[in-house]
């Protein structure tokens, strides 16, 4: 068996498309290509980007690579289906670029990894995408049965977090129960039981709110709001993400510059920024319920993970439930080269779409 493997891993974001070279289930190299404001702007949509990305990704691969055993890709908003690594088909293909539950960057990536790994005449994957759905059926009731409860989340780095921790606690991964916490431009809060994301709050409409996002929002006002008359159908989508959450209340998705403001004394950012906390810390103690209370221990991961003063004000409030493990950053990359890996030195077998 090849005891080495080369994979190029590529993960499309809306501005930016972050891409590495990775040896067996390592990243050697890696490189975020930004996207300017007026670049995107030229294009109607997602797709229209599409050949856009795929230039400077082959740029950027042909100076480091002259043979790939496998390009892997974040894998987007696809029908609903069980986690692990995907083999990039047809039907993937068609599915992502009729955006099939929503239009998002990562549709486009398997597309890219498709082509990509056409040049390198290897085969090419997608690991644990968006719409990874291991719900237990008490799940999927929203109170309404024109309305199911959807799976979508930060599947791959919650899947990462709950394997890292295993190990690291030396349990087996179907012996483990986490509640794992994506604090990122958006956030997911998930009961993570035998290594399957039981339930999770949509992190496009549901749950704390984030940087960017609205998250819950009371459902009377937020009617009223739909109906005044004051805003257009697309409006509302992206009062309710994109322009949400922080950037609503502060002005700013970064929480570096909330974080200055806090320490300058100004007392409306603290608040706001406690408030974001606070509804992390509820949807944390509310999966605490989903798993009656069985908990190996709490995961805090994603960007946000490195602020200290946001962990502080969680930390006090959902301690009581669990040991609390905190894996800062969104390593998506090595994620994903993992994931190859695990399907090319015979781990794991690649699950057809």
């Amino acid at each position: 068996m090849q005891e080495h493997f080369t994979i190029l891993a590529v993960n499309p974001g809306s501005t930016s498309t972050k891409i590495a070279l990775c040896e067996n289930g390592s990243v050697k190299e890696r490189d975020v290509i930004n996207h300017s404001a007026e670049e995107i702007q030229k294009y109607k949509n997602i797709w229209e980007q599409f050949p856009y990305r795929l230039e400077l990704c082959n740029h950027w691969a042909s100076k480091r690579l002259n043979e790939c055993s496998a390009v892997v890709s974040m894998g987007g908003l696809l029908r609903s289906l069980e986690g692990g690594t995907y083999r990039v088909s047809e039907k993937m293909l068609k599915d992502s670029r009729e955006n099939l539950q929503g239009e998002h960057a990562s549709n486009i990536g398997c597309a890219l990894a498709y082509e990509l790994a056409a040049k390198y005449n290897c085969p090419s994957f997608v690991v644990d995408p968006v719409s990874v759905d291991e719900f237990e059926p008490l799940a999927y009731y929203s109170g309404h049965p024109k309305i199911k409860r959807r799976s979508l989340s930060h599947a791959l780095n919650i899947h990462a977090a709950a394997r890292r921790a295993a190990e690291e606690l030396r349990l087996g991964l179907e012996d483990s129960s986490f509640i794992v916490a994506h604090l990122g431009g958006g956030i997911s809060i998930a009961p993570v039981r035998s290594g399957k994301i039981i339930d999770v709050n949509d992190a496009s409409s549901d749950g704390p709110f984030s940087p960017e996002r609205a998250g819950g929002l009371p459902l009377q006002p937020f009617i009223s709001l739909c109906f005044s008359g004051e805003y257009k159908e697309n409006d509302i989508r992206q009062l309710v993400m994109g322009k949400g959450g922080l950037v609503a209340y502060l002005g700013t998705n970064s929480v570096v510059e909330i974080e200055k403001r806090v320490a300058s004394g100004d007392k409306i950012a603290s608040e706001i920024y406690q408030a974001m906390a606070y509804q992390i810390a509820k949807e944390i103690g509310a999966m605490a319920t989903v798993l009656k209370g069985n908990i190996n221990a709490i995961i805090i991961a994603g960007g946000m993970a490195n602020s200290k003063v946001l962990l502080s004000w969680v930390e006090e409030r959902v301690r009581f439930i669990a040991p609390i493990l905190i894996y800062p950053g969104e390593d998506e990359m090595l994620a994903l080269a993992q994931g190859a890996f695990r399907v090319l030195n015979g781990q794991e077998i690649a699950m057809e779409y």
